[in-house]
């Protein structure tokens, strides 16, 4: 039982995740000039970034290639210890792909694949982040002055991944790496919509939605990318900035009912949606907390709280884009 325990606390973050964009120059400048992201290194085809109060060398990796999409996502251990307990867990499920020497900005890393084929990895090594003086922050618990540049994010949020079978990749998530399940929308067969998990108190992490494509093509789809403000007047001046740069504002802003989040999506230039969090809506202390539960005739209540309805794209575009069949 008290190994049990521990489990739960074995993941402790969101460290970064990588995306795919076939125009890796327009995505970046997007993220730089745009989100007031700051570029850290290069190399290769990737470029690495990171928002002024992420702590961790970078909290987000753009790599070229010739369609958008989720390269991977990074989950940041709690220990040398936790991270050998969740790979011994990983490997018994046959979830594991093995180990990489690490990448910039951290050190090994055990890779895996979730039941519909999302590369994710774990580690604990990371490099910090160290800005130069003139860069410096007077607040010693921010890493990096706030830029001046465009309506700058504060940190990475979470990641939300369309899925064929929401259940099966939830179990997954809370079995192998400990998550626990915060809100989920259930239909009348007892199947999920959708699913958001946290190991934090944070109301998610990652979210898992259900995939409107009936192909084998649309596993390992990227749902979107969210940062996070703080501030919900930011997502008016960002809406503003943003339209004036031609940039598609799919969404919002508006106020979910899961998570309570003020929020806003859009479509970055090589194609991938990215969430922008005004606020964190609610946070979660309560040891003993009883997932929210949506039911399918509250579907509307759980996506809008307020705010115009979400387009029928929302619920099919993903990245890698596919053309097929939509459930009915």
């Amino acid at each position: 039982m008290l190994e049990q325990e521990l489990k739960q606390f074995d993941v402790a973050q969101l460290a970064h995740v990588e995306i795919y964009t076939p125009v890796p120059e327009e995505t970046v400048w997007f993220f730089k000039e745009l989100l007031g992201m700051t570029e850290v290194e290069r190399e290769g085809r990737s470029v690495y970034l990171r928002s002024y109060e992420d702590h961790y060398h970078h909290s987000l990796k753009v790599t070229e290639r010739n369609e958008p999409g989720l390269g991977h996502v990074s989950w940041r251990a709690s220990s040398k210890n936790a991270l050998e307990r969740r790979v011994k867990d990983l490997e018994k499920s046959g979830a594991g792909k093995g180990w990489i020497d690490g990448d910039l900005g951290h050190g090994a890393a055990y890779q895996f694949v979730t039941p519909d084929n999302h590369n994710m990895e774990i580690l604990w090594d990371v490099d910090y982040y160290q800005c130069s003086d003139d860069k410096k922050s007077p607040l010693k618990s921010r890493p990096e002055k706030r830029p001046i540049t465009g309506i700058p994010v504060r940190r990475i949020d979470h990641v939300n991944l369309m899925s064929s079978n929401v259940n099966r990749n939830k179990e997954h998530l809370m079995n192998d790496l400990g998550f626990k399940l915060r809100e989920h929308v259930v239909k009348n067969d007892g199947d999920e919509i959708g699913a958001w998990l946290s190991v934090s108190p944070l109301v998610h992490e990652l979210a898992y939605m259900e995939d409107a494509t009936t192909s084998e093509q649309g596993l390992g789809r990227l749902h979107h990318l969210a940062f996070w403000y703080g501030f919900p007047q930011h997502l008016h001046d960002l809406s503003d900035v943003l339209t004036e740069h031609g940039i598609e504002i799919e969404a919002g802003p508006l106020k979910h009912g899961v998570s309570q989040a003020l929020c806003m999506y859009v479509i970055e230039p090589g194609g991938n949606r990215i969430e922008l969090f005004g606020d964190s809506g609610y946070l979660i202390f309560d040891p003993d907390w009883q997932p929210v539960k949506w039911n399918e005739d509250e579907v509307e209540q759980a996506i809008i709280h307020y705010g115009a309805p979400l387009p029928d794209s929302y619920f099919k575009y993903g990245t890698p884009n596919v053309k097929a069949p939509v459930k009915n």
